[in-house]
């Protein structure tokens, strides 16, 4: 069965994948007819899921009743404590039961959830806070350690931890063995729309500064009736007949294995699940043999995490001795995944269906997937487009349309797109025109519409799924005394796809070592942007004419030196 054909089928004006056209910011575009149209609404719904479970967290087990409980209890808070539609509500916690709380809450009556990377030092949450304009900030102990004073006019919320002028939000809604006997109060009234701005999450940018994305309900929800259009078709495609539920099986699940602040966490993993009452188990940190003792203890139905994670998890030695058989889906995307992966994980795991994809923070998650045979066809494409997106190859002038396989700049356009860059007019500008964007990765698309990438435009390193701009730990790196020159790269690697290196030529007389530099760099930047290795140059880094560092040479250079 042909792409079009599949989506001719599935998308039938009857059919649970039925599209509409909406004009969103002036522009004709392809939606879901049966997605919630607001998060509020998605909330609400969910009230049919009451008795099962929903969070899982260590030895906590939150049913959706008593979330949803704790989200109404909040939203109430907040809209008496005078928290308006258009106002930012900031998360900055690692992935606790009570992010979805805060984001549900604030997403329920019109404000704008702002999700914070967990990682950030505090520069960067600092800066976020301000560039925002949030006004409530909900952080877990650790984010209030790096703040160390609260932010002027931002009223802060201590989630399982203190600080001194912060309100506990356990004073609020209690602890999360308390959800369920909370009052079941209706949701505080507002008005929302579909396209009103829902939540701002945040990408690096190319000026060093992390840039907020701004997105609708529509963007945000697209999620839910994308992925289970993207498992629709993979199964018309290679059965050539559409999944049954089975209405006397178990309790679907899966593991949150990637954070609540990414798109795929909060739009392709956790609005799905409580759309569709599964259960989420989450952790305090990823790690593969916990992974595999989750999967088997809760009978987990689904991974959704980096390629990183599910090479872990194939090469685990528990891998083996565990109980795997619930496993029906491993899906993956954030990164460049080895050819080779799809055949480890059909050694390791079967029974299990593997699926790549990709998005950006920009897409709001998912836009191109594939998974089953179409994947192990082209284990080098992350897939095709789901129905309601569209993407193009372009030339170099943002317009000429290439022709199949010819290489050029990835264009996408759909309503999971943002609305733009918050407080950003110039870089919204610079990406979106016309109600496509313009997505900085170098790509062919096939014949039958499959897209692989082959470059990225950005100059950026990409470790384990989170984005590294270079020129943010270069100006970094020159803040330090002793740095002339430096170029951040990024080196391969087996298990991460790419760590960032970095190549430092220091000042006439100045002295550092490799790891004083990269000391100077962790005590400002996120762990995950620090070098791995700061090499040390006696020669000049290679530029061209223009001045631009020549990143392949450099990249070349340090091959040989290891080699």
């Amino acid at each position: 069965m042909s792409m079009a054909e599949a989506h001719a089928r599935l998308t039938a004006p009857d059919s649970a994948f039925a599209i509409e056209r909406r004009v969103i910011d002036g522009v004709s575009q392809r939606c879901w007819v049966h997605t919630p149209a607001t998060a509020r609404q998605l909330l609400i719904d969910a009230a049919v899921h009451d008795a099962r479970d929903f969070l899982i967290f260590e030895d906590e087990r939150i049913g959706v009743g008593g979330f949803r409980k704790a989200v109404s209890a909040l939203a109430h808070h907040l809209r008496d404590g005078s928290v308006r539609p258009g106002d930012r509500v900031a998360i900055a916690m690692r992935n606790l039961p009570e992010w979805p709380v805060v984001f549900f809450a604030a997403l329920s009556i019109g404000a704008i959830a702002t999700a914070m990377n967990a990682w950030w030092q505090h520069a960067e949450l600092a800066y976020a806070l301000e560039h925002c304009g949030a006004t409530h900030l909900f952080a877990d102990a650790e984010r209030l350690d790096r703040l160390a004073t609260l932010p002027g006019g931002v009223r802060c919320y201590a989630v399982r931890g203190a600080m001194p002028g912060a309100t506990s939000l356990t004073d609020i809604i209690g602890t999360t063995a308390h959800w369920n006997a909370l009052p079941d109060r209706p949701l505080p009234a507002v008005s929302l729309d579909a396209d009103d701005a829902a939540t701002i999450f945040f990408t690096s940018g190319t000026s060093g500064k992390p840039k907020g994305v701004l997105a609708s309900h529509r963007a945000i929800l697209s999620n839910i009736t994308g992925a289970a259009f993207a498992g629709a078709r993979a199964s018309l495609r290679d059965r050539g007949t559409l999944p049954v539920a089975d209405p006397d099986a178990a309790q679907s699940g899966a593991l949150m294995a990637v954070p609540f602040f990414h798109v795929t966490g909060a739009f392709a993993v956790l609005s799905p699940a409580l759309h569709a009452g599964n259960k989420l188990v989450l952790t305090h940190r990823w790690d593969a043999g916990e992974a595999l003792r989750l999967i088997e203890r809760e009978r987990l139905n689904w991974v959704i995490g980096v390629p990183t994670m599910m090479l872990q998890l194939a090469d685990h030695p528990d891998a083996a001795t565990r109980d795997l058989t619930s496993l029906v889906s491993l899906g993956y995307g954030g990164a460049a995944a080895a050819p080779d992966l799809v055949d480890r994980l059909a050694s390791a795991v079967p029974q299990a269906v593997p699926g790549h994809g990709w998005g950006m923070t920009e897409t709001c998650g998912l836009t191109l997937t594939h998974s089953g045979n179409d994947y192990r066809r082209r284990p080098t494409s992350c897939g095709a487009p789901v129905a309601v997106a569209r993407a193009e190859v372009r030339g170099e002038d943002g317009r000429r349309i290439l022709p199949a396989d010819q290489v050029g700049e990835l264009w996408v356009s759909g309503p999971n797109v943002m609305r733009g860059y918050w407080n950003d007019p110039a870089a919204t500008a610079a990406v979106l025109q016309g109600g496509w964007l313009r997505t900085g990765d170098l790509a062919r698309i096939d014949a039958e519409g499959f897209v692989h990438i082959v470059d990225r435009a950005k100059d950026i390193v990409i470790r384990g799924g989170e984005n590294v701009f270079c020129i943010e730990v270069e100006n970094c790196l020159y803040e330090h005394p002793a740095v002339q020159d430096a170029a951040l790269v990024g080196r391969p690697d087996r298990m991460l796809g790419e760590v960032p290196v970095a190549v430092v030529v220091l000042r006439g007389g100045a002295k550092a070592n490799g790891e004083q530099l990269r000391a100077h760099v962790a005590a400002q930047l996120a762990a995950f942007k620090v070098p791995v290795e700061v090499v040390l140059s006696s020669a000049p880094l290679p530029r061209n004419a223009a001045g631009k560092l020549l990143k392949r040479d450099i990249l070349a250079a340090l091959g040989q030196r290891e080699g």
